[in-house]
């Protein structure tokens, strides 16, 4: 499974504008393209502006249909005015424990 993790940092005028926008890009995602398989939105602790989202998908071929889909490009045609971000903070594949499967 490849999973990805980025934050955003957001104006805070603009924080239900960027939780809608994101959560409706789930929405669609895990709906329409097969390979999706988690989009989670978490907001930060300390700081109620700073938003992660937590993605899991079949392989990077997914990962790259999704970055290439019309909900991707929806979801940063929204927040572009007002998000800062994606900052990444992880890219990579699962590391299967065969001994334990």
């Amino acid at each position: 499974m490849y999973h990805i993790a980025v934050h955003f940092d957001i104006e805070p005028e603009h924080r239900e504008e960027f939780i809608a926008a994101a959560l409706q890009d789930g929405r669609d995602s895990g709906a329409n393209e097969p390979g999706t398989r988690r989009f989670e939105l978490i907001v930060d602790e300390e700081n109620p502006n700073r938003f992660y989202l937590n993605e899991a998908y079949d392989d990077l071929d997914a990962f790259n249909v999704h970055a290439d889909g019309p909900y991707f490009k929806r979801f940063f045609a929204l927040i572009g005015d007002y998000a800062e971000g994606p900052t990444w903070l992880i890219r990579g594949t699962t590391v299967l424990d065969d001994a334990h499967a």
